[in-house]
């Protein structure tokens, strides 16, 4: 099984890929939304992506961090992810109106150690050829100089590093995490890009005068929503949450200094009690918890089909091994979750790795 603390989220992390090499495209007449600057990137995010992540926060490297990436709306596209209650990050694609161009709009934002960051970006270089696609996402007002993401694709792969001016108090901005990752899964996304007639030209926000009184398009908040953020996460379209309600049968009784993994996938992973292993790829959305915790909720979760999963680390080893715990179900561990829908399901620790 994959070793799943690897999935740590750093949300002061601005997803970015360097790509020195990359020309510029030269800029149409974006007052058109037809001609909606940085187009080619929503149709090239679609699906589950994994791969590792080499940082300078402080979450450290991790060897394997997973985004499932799919529509929410005709022009957006969007991903949340979880380490634990503390920490999350919830990253969005967008056409938007700005500055009276059209240009997609990268929202980065989430939770670390309780506390929340959402910043903006717009598309301000491009590259595209048949080989290979290059994005660069700037800070609205301050541009590069603040904070920019890049995002390379080449093949089935997916580059992505990040810079930042660590809250001004650098000249420029330097390298914060970097990020190569292979396309695991598309058949998850399909339903929605079929649904919405994905992607199309069509826009999400009219930044005209948002940022008017502004001094860069970030926000921050030690607790609860950042104030003046223009597109919250809870105002974010078509998007589900799920419960995920945790019990132990007689004769387990955790250890509340131990950890329990909350493993959520499109496809089963156990098959007749044994690892599917086939089925890995359909990994989505993971969060490590306390084995004194009760509940967790999943929130903004893509409407679709899931399996849910927990193991109990018995020995502490981040790892699912013989000893540790799992939940088994009759009914497969399988549900759904429509759009908007808030689901709840029970899983019982009530199995032993042999």
């Amino acid at each position: 099984m994959y070793k799943y603390q690897v999935l740590l989220l750093s949300v002061f992390i601005f997803l970015i890929i360097s790509c020195s090499s990359s020309k510029s495209e030269t800029l149409s007449d974006t007052s058109s939304i037809e001609n909606t600057y940085g187009y080619g990137v929503l149709g090239k995010l679609r699906g589950i992506w994994a791969g590792p992540v080499t940082s300078s926060t402080a979450l450290g490297n991790f060897s394997k961090w997973i985004v499932d990436f799919r529509p929410i709306s005709n022009n957006q596209i969007a991903a949340k992810n979880e380490l634990d209650k503390q920490n999350d990050i919830f990253m969005s694609f967008f056409i938007a109106k700005y500055d009276n161009q059209y240009k997609v709009v990268f929202r980065n934002g989430g939770t670390f150690n309780g506390m929340q960051r959402v910043s903006y970006l717009i598309a301000d270089s491009i590259s595209e050829t048949n080989s290979k696609s290059f994005y660069r996402f700037s800070e609205i007002l301050k541009g590069k100089r603040r904070a920019y993401s890049e995002v390379y694709f080449k093949n089935d792969s997916i580059y992505i590093k990040s810079y930042t001016n660590q809250y001004n108090s650098l000249t420029s901005s330097t390298l914060h995490m970097s990020w190569s990752a292979k396309l695991q899964d598309q058949s998850a996304c399909q339903n929605a890009t079929i649904l919405f007639g994905y992607p199309s030209k069509t826009m999400t926000k009219d930044f005209s005068t948002t940022f008017n009184n502004a001094t860069e398009s970030m926000y921050f908040s030690t607790s609860g929503t950042p104030a003046g953020d223009p597109y919250p996460e809870n105002a974010q379209p078509y998007l589900g949450k799920l419960i995920a309600n945790i019990h132990y049968d007689t004769g387990f009784v955790a250890d509340p200094t131990k950890k329990v993994f909350l493993i959520l996938s499109t496809q089963s992973l156990i098959n007749n009690g044994l690892n599917n292993i086939t089925n890995m790829n359909s990994v989505c959305r993971t969060v490590i918890l306390s084995a004194n915790d009760t509940s967790y909720t999943f929130n903004y979760l893509h409407p679709g089909s899931y399996y849910l999963y927990a193991f109990y680390d018995k020995d502490a080893n981040n790892i699912f091994n013989t000893g540790d715990w799992f939940t088994l179900d009759s009914n497969s561990n399988f549900f759904t979750v429509n759009s908007l829908e808030q689901k709840s399901v029970d899983r019982y620790f009530n199995t032993v790795i042999p």
